[in-house]
């Protein structure tokens, strides 16, 4: 929750944008998945380097609740100014708390607080700079948009998808929609996008005016096909990926650090 003895509205420094990325210690699928390794460096890193080499970017923090995390975070080139409290570090918890905590130290310490926060969740680790930057001027752009989100296209509809009846029967998932609709080709269903970690961009203006995050207002950002770090199979993947074709978050990265992790 936003502090009520801060007048957050008088202090944005209009113009700045700060990326915000946030790694909890703790994680259930993966256990350490911000740190493991990927390509010889830690997954975190890669997030960091996108943050780094951005032309619209002017900070880069890290939220996180382990020292450890904080301390690689640094070791990339990101702040990790503050430890964040442990109730705002659970599996349970929303981004809306991790963002308010950052607002709350921001202002307590620096006295200012950025007009967009760029949004870059570590689980997702490539990126593409000038993609996340183009997502940036759009939401910078755009007056009346509350926030930007990022999603690449289905690859198959989900107007096609079956739901199973307690009676044992399939029966379309789209309401509406027939047995023998369904059969159609996916040209006939409207496109469906799916939500990605690739870059969110928020207003922290709208944030202080409704304790919300993205509003009904979000702008959409069409971005590549991008994968998250859910399970291990995910991890080798990526890495997989990485070894193959050409990427040029891994190549930033050798270049810096390949003394420190060769």
């Amino acid at each position: 929750m936003l502090s009520k003895n801060i007048d957050f509205a008088s202090i944005i420094k209009r113009g700045s944008v700060t990326a915000l990325i946030p790694a909890r210690g703790g994680s259930k699928g993966v256990p350490g998945k911000n740190i493991r390794n990927l390509g010889g460096y830690p997954v975190i890193a890669y997030s960091i380097e996108a943050a780094l080499l951005s032309e619209r970017i002017d900070r880069v923090i890290v939220s996180t609740d382990s020292e450890e995390i904080a301390e690689i975070s640094r070791k990339f080139g990101a702040e990790a100014p503050f430890l964040r409290p442990s109730e705002f570090a659970s599996d349970r918890s929303g981004d809306i708390e991790f963002v308010e905590h950052f607002l709350n130290y921001m202002a307590e310490n620096e006295g200012a607080i950025p007009e967009f926060i760029v949004h870059l969740r570590p689980t997702t680790p490539i990126r593409e700079i000038s993609v996340m930057d183009e997502a940036i001027d759009a939401c910078i752009r755009d007056r009346e948009c509350c926030s930007l989100r990022s999603a690449h296209k289905a690859s198959e509809s989900p107007y096609k998808w079956f739901l199973r009846t307690d009676e044992g029967f399939f029966r379309p998932m789209a309401e509406g929609r027939s047995n023998e609709e369904i059969n159609g080709g996916r040209q006939g269903f409207p496109d469906v996008y799916i939500p990605d970690g690739y870059v969110d961009v928020l207003k922290t203006e709208y944030i202080l005016n409704t304790g919300t995050l993205h509003g009904e207002k979000m702008l959409a950002f069409e971005s590549p096909v991008c994968y998250e770090i859910d399970t291990l199979d995910d991890l080798e993947l990526i890495e997989f990926q990485i070894g193959r074709q050409s990427c040029a978050l891994y190549d930033h990265l050798k270049q810096k650090h390949e003394r420190e992790y060769a």
